[in-house]
């Protein structure tokens, strides 16, 4: 099962767990789709997979499976 993380590593920006903006690579590194696009042009800085779009997790399952609560920043942002 996903994490869910809930924020951006680059920017620190919220990412709602049940909306469609945030970009996983498959080790689960998790970007925002401005830094995903921008910034990073669709390649993780982590690990140097490709990022795809997140599934959302449906709202009525949020109850018993919650979205993680660990926010993963990179210190001085992203470099592209």
């Amino acid at each position: 099962m996903l994490e869910m993380r809930p924020n951006c590593e680059c920017c620190d920006k919220d990412l709602d767990p049940s909306g469609g903006e945030a970009r996983i690579c498959s080790f689960e590194c998790t970007f925002c789709a401005a830094c995903a696009d921008g910034t990073l042009k669709g390649k993780c800085q982590n690990c140097g997979g490709g990022l795809v779009a997140r599934p959302p997790r449906a709202p009525d399952k949020l109850a018993r499976f919650p979205a993680s609560t660990k926010r993963m920043v990179k210190a001085g942002g992203c470099v592209g």
